[in-house]
């Protein structure tokens, strides 16, 4: 009987004891859930802000381990994993229409987005560096700057208006710098995305587990400045970086 008595006093606190690491367990999930919900709203707000300050949207991949090959497409050994568009018509597909753009919130929850350039923005997109001595400089002449983001920790993006949108097909003029993303390996200098191009927006997940992310005070509500002022700029800029010496051998 007394076997029993203890038999029974066990069973009891191990219901207890899982009774109370169920609650536990619950209590992380609500916590990972509201943390997650954070996140969602987060990201929400900031393409909703990027829509309504004329950036024209469209959803793209996102980083993604469960195909094993690092993006959502299903595409084998895509070359640019979770920064590219979902659709080959993002061109004609990208957007303000805060409907449209509602719609892709609730049936692509963990999509990163687009905008497309070209039609009412550029963007002159260079390494970090050469963006920061950039940024210095218009500071320190108090020139007209526009949104800015980075692009994890090697580019920086400057928004500017665009040169791309005119009623004349012939009044349009190419540009060497013109680029698409995908050309980062053969033009890792000063890039300018304009008609045809794109650009991640803010809060786009990359690979490397970095984000695309406005600067401080200089979001998309920002006005878009010229772009061939702050061309001249920029191009000085990388210039500097390309021919300073290497120093750590004098040190």
């Amino acid at each position: 009987m007394a076997g029993k008595n203890r038999m029974s006093d066990w069973l009891r606190r191990r219901s207890a004891d899982r009774d109370s690491d169920d609650g536990a367990g619950a209590r992380g999930s609500v916590r990972r859930s509201a943390v997650r919900s954070r996140d969602e709203l987060r990201r929400e707000e900031l393409l909703r802000a990027a829509a309504a300050a004329g950036l024209p949207l469209s959803p793209a991949a996102h980083p993604s381990g469960v195909s094993g090959f690092r993006c959502s497409c299903d595409r084998i050994g895509c070359p640019t994993p979770g920064m590219h568009p979902v659709s080959f018509a993002w061109h004609t597909q990208a957007t303000t229409d805060p409907e449209k753009l509602e719609l892709w919130l609730r049936t692509q929850p963990l999509a990163n987005f687009i905008a497309a350039t070209g039609s009412t923005h550029d963007v002159l997109d260079v390494p970090a560096e050469a963006g920061r001595i950039a940024l210095d400089r218009l500071a320190a002449e108090g020139a007209a700057l526009g949104p800015v983001a980075s692009y994890g920790a090697d580019r920086l993006l400057f928004f500017t208006s665009t040169r791309g949108a005119v009623e004349d097909e012939d009044e349009w003029w190419p540009c060497e710098l013109d680029c698409h993303p995908e050309t980062l390996d053969e033009h890792p200098g000063l890039r300018w995305h304009c008609r045809g191009s794109y650009v991640l927006v803010p809060p786009s997940r990359l690979p490397s587990g970095e984000t695309v992310a406005w600067l401080p005070g200089r979001g998309p509500d920002c006005a878009l400045p010229d772009p061939l002022p702050l061309l001249e700029v920029l191009t000085d800029a990388c210039a500097q970086i390309e021919h300073e010496p290497e120093t750590a051998g004098w040190l």
